[in-house]
């Protein structure tokens, strides 16, 4: 016998696709894109090169947002599995929707920095530690997403077609990009030198995860784009993502480098000029990837004017963080040279990208309003079972 939760039938559809229940239902992965937009907003206007007081602050308040933001996208995804547990499945073996799961550590990983920059200055000792921890933590579900959800793609019932292929494939794959991008940042503010070594050296493997995969993965997006045109319309703004492996690859490898100069040294770690070296190294291989990154933004933006309209959706987060990390690397190249050149430039992609924050926040609130944007694709695949089962059981 059905319990009264399972009812088929027209009441059961109304009942769960209303209020709260139709939110939580279709609160999918690819939410906590939202957190990564406001988290590298906050991370902008806390690092740009002509800063003041005011930013600062601003920064804070957005940073406290985007905490705010990512608790509420962790409790209503507690509440999405556990009242169905029945969509963890149907998400999980989603082609598309599973890679949205990468989105939660890079979300995270923005929030990590921010409190690297905020509070570890104010509330004293103990939150290097609490930053350190929480690090690891955003390290490990990095390597998980970036590891088992490709191979989870490679075990996928039935075959992909490449042209059905979007750069969406690339998001739990960069997670381990931007952990590692993290980890030099952890790692300069760690008492113990010891584990700032170890930070790094970690930091340094994520990032060797992460690129690589990245740019297999770009060469079979790029085959697919040159043999079946671009992306349609509803997922256009994903030509913007690989523009981010690339850009926070270049970054992670300025702060891993800056880091080691400091560090290698004062724990005796290989030869005496290793940490300049790594510096140094990490400053060539940034310029490089800013430099492809180059490429990847001219296709981008001619890919949009070429479109011109497209509809208003999620996706549209994918402007901010691979824009975002594009301005760091382009700002941080600007203060290790020292360049006005890249501090101007970064500034004024800077400031772009927290325009495009305010227009895609204010267009996310419509949505959520007109509750038009709370859609989970991996559900119509649950509602034929469903029906299938339901039709078996009345025969």
């Amino acid at each position: 016998m059905a319990s009264p939760d399972r009812d088929s039938g027209p009441s059961q559809l109304t009942k769960h696709n209303m209020g709260w229940r139709k939110i939580v239902r279709n609160f999918t992965p690819s939410w906590f894109s939202v957190t990564m937009g406001t988290g590298i907003v906050s991370i902008l206007l806390n690092t740009l090169p002509y800063n003041g007081r005011w930013l600062y602050w601003i920064s804070v308040v957005i940073f406290a947002l985007n905490v705010l933001l990512f608790t509420i996208g962790c409790v209503i995804s507690i509440l999405r599995y556990s009242l169905y547990p029945e969509i963890f499945k149907a998400m999980i073996t989603h082609p598309v929707q599973a890679m949205f799961l990468g989105t939660f550590p890079m979300g995270f990983a923005t929030i990590v920095n921010m409190f690297c920059y905020v509070c570890v200055p104010a509330w004293g000792e103990w939150t290097r530690n609490f930053a350190w921890g929480m690090w690891i933590f955003d390290a490990i579900i990095s390597v998980i997403t970036a590891l088992y959800l490709p191979f989870l793609l490679m075990a996928h019932e039935g075959e992909t077609q490449l042209s059905t292929m979007t750069a969406v494939w690339l998001l739990p794959i960069v997670s381990c990009i931007v952990a590692g991008s993290s980890g030099g940042i952890v790692a300069g503010v760690l008492s113990n030198v010891q584990h700032a070594l170890w930070t790094i050296i970690v930091s340094y493997t994520l990032w060797g995860i992460g690129l690589p995969l990245a740019m297999m993965v770009m060469v079979i997006y790029l085959q697919r784009l040159t043999l079946h045109k671009l992306p349609p319309k509803a997922v256009i703004v994903s030509v913007f993502l690989p523009l981010g492996p690339v850009s926070q690859g270049g970054y992670g490898a300025l702060k891993l480098g800056k880091a080691a100069q400091t560090i290698f040294p004062q724990t005796h770690s290989l030869e005496a000029s290793s940490g300049d070296i790594f510096y140094t190294v990490g400053f060539l291989v940034a310029l490089i990837l800013w430099a492809f990154g180059l490429v990847w933004l001219f296709f981008a933006i001619a890919t949009i004017v070429r479109c011109k309209s497209f509809p208003f959706n999620i996706g549209w987060w994918g402007f901010t963080f691979p824009l975002g990390v594009f301005s760091t690397c382009t700002c941080q190249m600007g203060t290790e040279l020292p360049s006005k050149f890249f501090r101007i430039l970064g500034t004024i992609v800077s400031l772009s990208v927290v325009v495009l924050w305010i227009v895609v926040s204010i267009g996310t609130l419509k949505g959520v309003i007109s509750g038009e944007m709370f859609v989970a694709p991996c559900l119509a695949n649950l509602k034929t079972k469903e029906e299938n089962r339901d039709a078996a059981k009345a025969v």
